[in-house]
């Protein structure tokens, strides 16, 4: 009786390491490839309407396509902040500098999306800021073996995050 105890705590031992641990390897790098793929997405993203100063809604679907072609599904979160100048000048024979500090205006993604289905595109202008924070919104097999093996918990846990932004720099063309 004690032999045959042993013995299906081996097997059970051997399982485990046979199966589940190279399950779990592999699926904490399929994560990883993921999480590559959509932080060079993002990059690409931003990269592209810092550098044209426009924001298009073909641009803005062909990026949502490339992200949930990880097969995860993602919260996309963008923000842009438009600058709005002091028109007021203070001339003297030393110096010409504007009045007062420059004010930015910020949109956030429910407001983009909305200007985007109605406009097809966004103008942003140089010294305009956009920044975009992506995060899987689904349960990887990596985060439910994870959670199953370490008893980890929490709706709040993502396994797949890529932030990016930066500052437009040229101002963008009315086509």
């Amino acid at each position: 009786m004690g032999d045959s105890l042993v013995t299906i705590i081996a097997i059970f031992l051997a399982a485990i390491l046979m199966f589940v641990f190279p399950l779990m390897a592999l699926s904490e790098r399929t994560d990883d490839i993921s999480q590559l793929a959509v932080q060079t997405a993002t990059t690409e993203f931003v990269d592209n309407v810092r550098t044209t100063g426009n924001l298009t809604l073909d641009g803005y679907e062909q990026y949502l396509q490339t992200i949930s072609a990880t097969g995860n599904s993602f919260e996309v979160e963008m923000q842009i902040q438009q600058l709005d100048e002091n028109p007021g000048v203070k001339v003297t024979q030393a110096e010409m500098t504007k009045i007062g500090e420059n004010v930015y205006y910020t949109s956030y993604t429910s407001q983009i999306e909305e200007e985007l289905s109605k406009r097809g595109r966004i103008k942003l202008k140089e010294g305009d800021m956009i920044s975009v924070t992506v995060n899987n919104t689904n349960q990887t097999i990596s985060q439910i073996l994870r959670n199953f093996f370490y008893q980890i918990s929490g709706n709040d846990t993502y396994q797949i995050l890529a932030k990016h932004g930066g500052i437009v720099s040229v101002n963008g063309s009315g086509d």
